[in-house]
């Protein structure tokens, strides 16, 4: 047990040093980025700097992989020229008994950064935008999100509507040349309602300078409009929702996206996109120990038989390799060619028993 807490409490510290080393490299690197992108005589400096410490998270999340295999690999080049490898295989203990620790740290790891590290990366990502939005148009600017505009749909008791506007600010909060259709219950349309700009408040719009048809069969549309200076609507949207909406679904913190899928499956909307990222961001804990699992079957040998280099870039070659196949099968999930649960969980899966086999081979081979 004293040896399972020496190998954990070092993969750790090596853990951390290569985070830290990995955390400054992505500032510099991001700021040299983000200096190309403002004038630093008109947003500042420290503007710029928190843009970058902004977006670091985000980039160290996906590089979480690729630091926790160099973790692993210095930790065992490491006890390997010290020979304490090889003092634990005298004492009795078999190798891989010795990687249970790393393994275990590694799960320890995905679970915290899936628990907490996420909804931190998609608070800091939304800040991200939103800032770098206010800095390049010298305030809340207006945001197209497509060529045509915005649609957006919402559902209720008394029936739901298709709602299109032309322009959004980055909050999703104003809105311009606003058209709303409401449906009843049944599936016909009802009111048709049309605002030069609208602002979503909490329980609904309020519209300006609108008018209102009534669809309903049998009625002068033309002489049936009514205008309104301004127009109460009630929606059970609201602006976090909407950006949520169109943002990537790694904007979205795990504990809330579950709530968001049924949403947008209950307003029509496909949630396929996000049921994967869900999947993938539940087996992050396990693609995590296969990385420590690949990176310890080539390193664990004795620096006397040499060949050591070539055993560390073999190892990162067929991390990146696996890596590489777990986002393609995400690809494939949200496309749908193949279904959730393979894209998500077949990669990991293999990738921790292709690992045992080349642990035991090297070892017991």
């Amino acid at each position: 047990m004293t040896a399972h807490f020496y190998f954990a409490r070092r993969f750790v510290w090596i853990f951390l040093g290569i985070l830290t080393v990995f955390f400054v490299l992505t500032v510099l690197v991001d700021m040299m980025e983000q200096l190309r992108r403002f004038d630093v005589d008109d947003v500042g400096f420290y503007s710029v700097l928190g843009l970058s410490l902004l977006r670091t998270p985000a980039g160290l999340y996906q590089l979480l992989p690729l630091i926790v295999i160099l973790a692993t690999i210095a930790l065992f080049i490491a006890l390997s020229r010290s020979s304490e490898l090889v003092i634990v295989r005298a004492s009795g203990r078999s190798g891989i008994v010795s990687v249970l620790s790393p393994t275990f740290v590694a799960l320890g790891i995905g679970l915290l950064a899936v628990t907490m590290i996420n909804p931190i990366v998609a608070a800091t990502s939304l800040q991200y935008q939103i800032r770098s939005e206010a800095l390049r148009s010298g305030g809340p600017s207006a945001l197209s999100l497509s060529d045509e505009g915005i649609w957006l749909r919402q559902g209720g008791e008394a029936g739901h509507a298709v709602i299109y506007a032309e322009q959004t600010n980055a909050d999703a909060t104003q809105f311009l040349d606003l058209s709303i259709i409401t449906y009843a219950e049944t599936g016909g349309p009802k009111f048709r309602i049309e605002a030069d700009s609208a602002r979503l408040v909490a329980g609904g719009w309020d519209l300006r300078n609108a008018k209102v048809w009534d669809l309903k069969s049998g009625i002068n549309q033309g002489a049936n409009a009514v205008s309104h200076e301004i127009l109460h609507v009630d929606s059970n949207l609201t602006p976090d929702r909407i950006r949520d909406r169109f943002g990537t679904p790694s904007s979205i913190p795990i504990w809330q996206l579950p709530a968001f899928i049924r949403e947008l499956n209950e307003a029509g909307f496909s949630a396929r996109r996000h049921t994967v990222w869900l999947h993938m961001e539940l087996a992050q804990p396990l693609f995590l120990m296969a990385m420590v699992l690949v990176a310890s079957a080539f390193t664990m040998r004795h620096t006397r038989f040499g060949n050591t280099g070539v055993a560390v870039l073999t190892a990162v070659l067929i991390g990146f390799s696996l890596y590489f196949i777990r986002n393609f099968a995400q690809i494939l999930g949200e496309n749908g060619q193949i279904p959730i649960l393979l894209a998500a969980w077949a990669p990991p899966v293999s990738s921790v028993l292709l690992a045992l086999g080349l642990l035991l081979h090297m070892e017991d081979g």
